[in-house]
This record gives structure tokens, C-alpha cells and sequence, in this order.
């Protein structure tokens, strides 16, 4: 049987891209301590949740980042906008090795938007890629942002795609999945949550995959939009952070051959 030692960091994302860079700094120092093999961040992690941002800087960050995590050893699932060789934007999940070597990008396919049309929001600013898989210590991967998981009905302008399903097919056995949900702490909020854990579960429970989420805890005072950890391919929760705050954690996942 494989194994993938996987961390994930539950961060306070912000638009200050310096403040995000050194968070995700210290966050590659604690995956490195606790034996991680690979780290997610959430959404948005080094640029903030937006379109707007420096993009030089962005690409500066990453950079840094690469560089840190090559020397613990540590590969990356960073989760970032980032504008591309292309002139586009994308809203990302990048995958670099342990060796600091680039293996792509996922995009952000279900991009939030107004149910009417034109729709309006986020599905106008990001560009969006075919969705693939990707190879983490031998083990195939998938990456999904976000709204990708639960497709909320009340922001998808399109129709579900169930793109955890897809990966499955397509021979992941991880999906590592980066998020950076609103919430208000309102009743609407609560109600929020739990659809965002059973949809969790369930999926990955239906696609027999191991799911790696990790939220913003961004702003601090709230709790997250959804439960950050580790969701095993029975639907259960095999790790789990706490739902406020800036937290990182690690487990094993044990892959059947």
C-alpha cells in the first residue's frame, strides 16, 4: 500500500500579498516539522481572493515560496490567482514538487456568478483550463477551488458537473481542494457549512477518494466557511482542524493499490 503524508493550512487570507506570503512561510516551516510530504493552502492564498492584484508581486511570491519549500523537501499544492504567460488569469491550484519543479495548474471550473444572463461575478475575471490530474510521490492527484466541490446552487450559473466524480474516473485518488468561502457568522452562514461538509463526505465517499481541504480563516473572528482537513474515501473524517483560526494539520493517507 501507498502512503502520502499530507498537510494542510487553514490561513488567514488577506490582499496584502507580503502578509499571505509569510504566512504560507511559516506554515511550509510547521509541514516540514510534522513530516508532511506536501502542503495545501487555501484560495486565493498568496494573492488574496480577487482578479486585482499585483501580479508581479504574485509571481515574486510564489517564487519565494518554491524556493522554501525545495529546501524542506516539501512540495506544494498552492492555491493562488495567478496571471499566466497567456495575459489570462487564473484562479489556481499550482502543484510544484518536492524539488521545486512546476507540474501545472488546476483552474477554478465552476466560478461563481449571478443565475441570470449575462451572469455576473467571478465567472467573467478568471480564465479556466481543461480539467487533468496530476502526479504527487507517484500517487495521481486531482485539485478542485472551492465552489468546484459543491457547486452552491445559488451562485453556479451552470449546471454540475460533479468534477469530484470525473477525477475518479480519470484515476485520481486524492483531490486536494483549496477554499476561501464568505461568510457573515448569520444563521445562512451555519446552514452554509453544513452543506459544504456533507457535500464533503458524500463525494468523497462516492468517488472512493481521499479529499485534502483546507479554508481561509480570514476574518479571524468568524468560523470558516467549511471544515478544513482530511475526508476519507468511506466519507468519514480522518483529520480535522478546529473551525476558527489559523490551524495546520497533518495526516497519512494510506492508499489501497
Amino acid at each position: 500500500m501507498d502512503q502520502l503524508r499530507v498537510a494542510g493550512a487553514q490561513l488567514a487570507v488577506t490582499d496584502d500579498i507580503a502578509s499571505n506570503v509569510s504566512r504560507i512561510e511559516r506554515a511550509i516551516d510547521r509541514a516540514h516539522a510534522s513530516g508532511a510530504e506536501i502542503l495545501l493552502t487555501p484560495e486565493g492564498s498568496v494573492s488574496g481572493y480577487r482578479p486585482d492584484f499585483d501580479a508581479a508581486a504574485v509571481e515574486t511570491g510564489v517564487k519565494h515560496l518554491v524556493a522554501r519549500a525545495r529546501a524542506a523537501g516539501l512540495a506544494l499544492a498552492l492555491g493562488t490567482c495567478y496571471v499566466e504567460d497567456d495575459g489570462r488569469c487564473y484562479n489556481q491550484v499550482r502543484f510544484y514538487d518536492a524539488d521545486g519543479h512546476f507540474g501545472g495548474f488546476h483552474s477554478k471550473q465552476l466560478r461563481c456568478g449571478t443565475l441570470v444572463e449575462p451572469s455576473r461575478g467571478e465567472i467573467n475575471a478568471y480564465s479556466v483550463t481543461p480539467l487533468r490530474t496530476f502526479t504527487v510521490k507517484g500517487v495521481t492527484v486531482g485539485a478542485l477551488i472551492c465552489n468546484d466541490l459543491w457547486a452552491n446552487p445559488e451562485c453556479t450559473p451552470m449546471d454540475d458537473p460533479h468534477l469530484t466524480q470525473q477525477l475518479a474516473r480519470m484515476g485520481a485518488r486524492v483531490i486536494f481542494h483549496a477554499v476561501n468561502g464568505g461568510r457573515d457568522g448569520s444563521d445562512w452562514s451555519r446552514v452554509a457549512w453544513h452543506y459544504h461538509e456533507a457535500n464533503l463526505r458524500m463525494r468523497a465517499r462516492a468517488g472512493q477518494l481521499w479529499i485534502v481541504t483546507a479554508d481561509s480563516s480570514f476574518p479571524v473572528d468568524l468560523p470558516c466557511s467549511a471544515p478544513s482537513g482530511v475526508v476519507a474515501p468511506d466519507g468519514s473524517w480522518a483529520c480535522r482542524a478546529a473551525a476558527q483560526g489559523e490551524q495546520l494539520y497533518t495526516w497519512t493517507l494510506t492508499l489501497q493499490g
